[in-house]
């Protein structure tokens, strides 16, 4: 990427932007609508220990890409740590794999809003459009996903400042209320509500435990960032590491909240445990719909995270001649690649209209992309730490190479969960149609890419060289 790309970004991104902006990506719906699930699956302090155990797997991957995001400070991070060590067609693959993992994320709160609403207003459906997989889609419904969509767009299109605004607002509320839920269980929950403390053996634990790496999803996020924070390239990874951290306490908050406020009995017989929760800890429904204005603040600062993301993927393929340069064109008022947020906000206004079925798909299609993605970050890490030993790393994850090899196998592993044959295999046709109609494009565009021609890279930017653009 030229020096002029540094000129075409707004570097207006402070390190309490950066952190928000990973945290809200992580923290999505997902402790809203499944805590309940995980509880009952292992148990209190069972689902606890799994996202323990789920975080410091997830900061191994954390590690290789805040080590190489430090080396390449560039928008679309990880498409240039595998263009400049495997080349440029290993580039485009995990930059693909992303794509589809970032965008299936904005689908998933597009749909995921009106799933919301539906809870504080159950009868508000009207004009039928038509059935999908079982599920009725009525107009009244998907407009609320697709006017949704049209804000997040615009919010985003308008600049990043004005998204990570959003971002550190909504992360305000949504914390807030966490913490509300949390010293109304303290107070008003009980003990003898967290048995069983153990449920289901090592198959309950691994049940919890497989779902982690992508409820974690979106510390990623930074690296797509790169060139529009004003920070020292060395607070990079000591960021990206902290929102793994202040993630996994979260959803290790929520879970004993829960576990404190709700009966086994309960818990087996509630359709949202956080929100039920928060009603039974405070004497009154109205706390409920206190919550789901915090799930409400989740599913947007997750969905701004990745739209915010994606389109900065997007804008380093189309600069990198890999997709169309229509994607890489900057506005030239509000400095944003306003082009792929447009193209990315159209298919996630669209996406309401597939219905409520279409969250499950969305989230095992891309599931199965980011964790391929993280397979060849990790590969990239290896590569530079046999090839280039003594190259300058302003963020270093350890001296040995043993946080890549660690993130390389678990990434293996979370792989083969997706295939066929396994209890958590992608479901046919839905989900391997989403899956293979995506690779079908990326193939097509990737064959056109001449030679695997990889860029012979000389070192990091360092702080001081990276002054200027921090001033």
């Amino acid at each position: 990427m030229t020096q002029k790309n540094h000129k075409d970004f707004n570097r207006v991104l402070t390190r309490i932007d950066v952190l928000v902006l990973a945290f809200g990506a992580m923290i999505g719906w997902g402790w809203v609508v499944l805590t309940n699930e995980w509880i009952l699956s292992a148990g209190s302090f069972g689902a606890m220990l799994a996202f323990l155990l789920g975080g410091i797997l997830v900061v191994f991957v954390g590690l290789t890409y805040a080590e190489l995001t430090t080396v390449f400070p560039k928008t679309g991070g990880a498409y240039f740590f595998l263009k400049e060590t495997l080349g440029k067609r290993f580039a485009f693959i995990v930059s693909w794999a992303l794509l589809l993992g970032y965008i299936s994320v904005v689908a998933f709160e597009a749909v995921a809003l009106p799933t919301v609403v539906e809870y504080i207003f159950p009868d508000y459906q009207f004009g039928y459009m038509w059935t999908l997989a079982g599920w009725d889609v009525y107009i009244s419904w998907a407009a609320v996903g697709i006017i949704g969509s049209i804000v997040i767009t615009f919010i985003n299109w308008i600049g990043v400042k004005q998204a990570a605004f959003l971002q550190l607002t909504l992360t305000i509320l949504l914390v807030a209320v966490g913490l509300l839920l949390a010293f109304g269980s303290f107070i008003g929950g009980s003990a003898e509500n967290m048995k069983p403390f153990l449920a289901g053996g090592i198959g309950g634990l691994m049940t919890v435990l497989i779902m982690t790496p992508f409820l974690f999803v979106g510390f990623d996020v930074i690296p797509q960032v790169a060139e529009e924070m004003n920070i020292p390239m060395k607070a990079i990874g000591k960021i990206l590491i902290l929102s793994v951290g202040f993630a996994a306490m979260w959803y290790i908050l929520i879970i004993l909240s829960v576990s404190l406020g709700l009966s086994p009995d309960q818990l087996e017989n509630t359709k949202l445990a956080t929100a039920d929760a928060m009603a039974v800890v405070f004497g009154s429904p109205i706390f409920a719909k206190i919550l789901i204005l915090g799930g409400i603040a989740g599913i947007i600062t997750s969905w701004n995270a990745f739209i915010i993301g994606a389109s900065r993927i997007m804008f380093a393929m189309a600069e990198e001649g890999v997709l169309p340069k229509w994607f890489g064109k900057i506005h030239p008022k509000y400095k944003t690649p306003g082009n792929a947020i447009l193209f990315i906000g159209f298919l996630s206004t669209l996406s309401p209209l597939l219905g409520r079925p279409a969250l499950v798909w969305f989230v095992d299609a891309g599931g199965l992309a980011i964790v391929v993605a993280y397979f060849f970050v990790a590969c990239a890490f290896l590569y530079l730490r046999k090839t280039q030993p003594d190259l300058h790393r302003p963020f270093q994850a350890g001296k040995s190479s043993i946080v890549g090899w660690v993130a390389l196998l678990l990434s293996i592993g979370f792989i083969l969960l997706y295939m066929p044959g396994m209890p958590s295999a992608l479901v046919w046709p839905y989900e391997w149609a989403i899956t293979l109609i995506w690779w079908i494009i990326g193939f097509y565009f990737l064959f056109k890419i001449p030679g695997n021609i990889k860029t012979d890279y000389k070192g990091a930017i360092s702080d001081e060289q990276s002054t200027p653009f921090n001033q």
